[in-house]
C-alpha cells in the first residue's frame, strides 16, 4: 500500500500524550478506512476511487463476500431481478438469468473488484474503533491471524459491516438435551446430508422457506415453525418480479394502495395462506417492511410443498427434548435435526466506541432510511438500510459525494 505510512516495532510518538505507545504496527491512512469487503464495502470503494479517492478496505475473512460465499446454502439466488441488485458502475452480465445463483453471483463481485482494481487487507478482524478528539482521527485497531496487532489510523471511517455480522441463535428451553446436530443455516449448505431424516426448521423468513424445499427435494421430511405472522407473496405476478412491480405502482400510488393491491393479486395467484398457517400482519407488506424492516417472503416454490403436506408447519416451539419438540399448542414431533433460520445481527456495538451514529441495542443507524448514512467526525455507515444491495449502493453514492467534498476543500 504505497499510500500507507508504516511504523513497525517502534515507539509511536503522539503529540497529546507525553507517554508513548508501543504498538506491533501502526498505519497513517490519509484516505477513508471501510471496514467489511461485503457488496457494500466494494461498491463504496468503487464509488469513491471513480471520485479520485482511494481507500483501504480491512476485511475479516480472507475472501471478499465472506457471508455470501462461506455461509450461504448451495441453493441460494438472489431473490430479486438481478438489475436491482447490481453494484454502481457496473451491470450484471447479459448473459446472466433474471436471478443469478451464488455461484454467478460472487464471481460478478470477483469481477467487479478486478475491473476496478480493489485490493482489500484480508484477515484483519477490527476489535475497536474510536475517535480520537485530541487529534481529530479515527483509531482503528484490529488483530490479524497471529494476533498481532495493527492500529490504522485515518479522518474518515466507512462501516460497511453490514446487518448479517454475526448469527442470531435463539435459546429455546432443552437445546442442550436434544440428541441430534443443531445447527445455524450459516452452516447449511444442501439437504442431501438430511436424506430420510425429520428436520425442523425453525424461522419462516426467505432463508427458512428456501431450505425447506431444498430440504424437500434432497428427500427429506421437513417441518417449518412459524411463530409470528408472515407476508408471503409470489416471486412474480402479472409476468413480472413483484418487487419490480410495487416499485412501479409506488410511482403512481401511496404504500397502502400499492399493499392492498399486492395483497389481492397475491390472494388471486396463492390463494389464502392463513390456510396453511401462514398468517398475515395487519400491516400491508411494504408498510411493515417501512416501519420495521421485516422482509416479506418472496415464494420460489415453497408453498407448493406446504399445500400438499410435504412440509408440515407449526407454531412456536415451547421447548425441546432429546429426539423431540414440544410446541405451543401442545402437539409434539419427533425430529432427526434442528436448523435455525433465525437470521442475523450487526456487531457494531461490539467494536465501534460511538454511540450517535449507531444505537446499542441493535446496531443499526438511529435514523431510519434515508438519512441512516452520516454521522459526526467523518463516519458513515453503508448497507444498513434493510433495503438490500439497492440501498447499499445509494448509501455508497451519497457518501462518496459527501467526502468528495471535503476531499477538494
Amino acid at each position: 500500500m504505497d499510500y500507507c505510512k508504516e511504523v513497525e516495532g517502534k515507539g509511536v510518538h503522539d503529540p497529546f500524550n507525553k507517554n508513548m505507545t508501543t504498538l506491533s504496527r501502526c498505519v497513517w491512512v490519509p484516505y477513508p478506512v471501510i471496514i467489511g469487503a461485503g457488496p457494500s464495502g466494494l461498491a463504496t470503494a468503487t464509488c469513491l476511487k471513480q471520485r479520485g479517492i482511494s481507500s483501504l478496505i480491512l476485511e475479516r475473512e480472507n475472501c471478499i463476500a465472506s457471508l455470501w460465499k462461506l455461509k450461504t446454502y448451495d441453493r441460494l439466488r438472489l431473490h430479486l431481478p438481478k438489475h436491482f441488485c447490481q453494484l454502481p458502475f457496473m451491470p450484471f452480465p447479459e448473459s446472466f438469468p433474471t436471478y443469478p445463483t451464488k455461484k454467478q453471483f460472487l464471481s460478478y463481485l470477483e469481477s467487479y473488484k478486478k475491473h476496478f482494481g480493489l485490493d482489500p487487507v484480508f484477515n484483519k478482524t477490527v476489535v475497536s474503533a474510536e475517535f480520537d478528539h485530541r487529534c481529530g482521527f479515527w483509531r482503528i485497531k484490529t488483530l490479524g491471524l497471529k494476533h498481532e496487532e495493527t492500529e490504522y489510523v485515518s479522518r474518515w471511517l466507512i462501516v460497511a459491516t453490514g446487518e448479517n455480522a454475526e448469527e442470531v441463535v435463539p435459546k429455546i428451553e432443552g437445546m442442550d438435551d436434544f440428541g441430534g446436530p443443531i445447527l445455524h443455516t450459516s452452516s447449511y449448505k444442501s439437504g442431501r446430508l438430511f436424506r430420510g431424516k425429520d428436520v425442523l426448521v425453525v424461522g419462516c423468513g426467505n432463508s427458512g422457506m428456501e431450505v425447506c424445499l431444498d430440504l424437500c427435494n434432497c428427500e427429506a421430511r421437513p417441518s417449518l415453525v412459524v411463530r409470528a405472522s408472515v407476508h408471503v407473496l409470489p416471486q412474480e405476478m402479472l409476468g413480472r418480479s413483484t418487487f419490480g412491480l410495487s416499485m412501479w405502482l409506488l410511482k403512481w400510488f401511496p404504500v397502502r394502495i400499492v399493499d392492498r393491491l399486492l395483497l389481492l393479486l397475491s390472494r388471486f395467484t396463492i390463494g389464502d395462506t392463513g390456510k396453511f398457517g401462514l398468517h398475515r400482519p395487519q400491516l400491508g407488506p411494504l408498510e411493515l417492511k417501512s416501519r420495521s424492516g421485516k422482509t416479506p417472503v418472496l415464494d420460489v416454490g415453497t408453498l407448493d410443498k406446504i399445500k400438499s403436506g410435504n412440509i408440515k408447519v407449526y407454531p412456536g416451539i415451547k421447548r425441546i427434548t432429546y429426539n423431540a419438540a414440544e410446541f405451543v399448542d401442545g402437539t409434539k414431533e419427533n425430529f432427526d435435526a434442528v436448523i435455525l433460520a433465525t437470521g442475523y445481527k450487526s456487531n457494531v456495538p461490539q467494536w465501534l466506541k460511538d454511540r450517535d451514529l449507531f444505537s446499542e441495542k441493535d446496531g443499526l443507524p438511529r435514523e431510519p432510511f434515508p438519512n441512516g448514512w452520516k454521522g459526526e467526525c467523518g463516519l458513515y455507515a453503508v448497507g444498513f438500510t434493510k433495503r438490500g444491495l439497492l440501498g447499499s449502493s445509494l448509501d455508497a453514492t451519497r457518501i462518496a459525494e459527501d467526502i468528495a467534498l471535503q476531499w477538494k476543500a
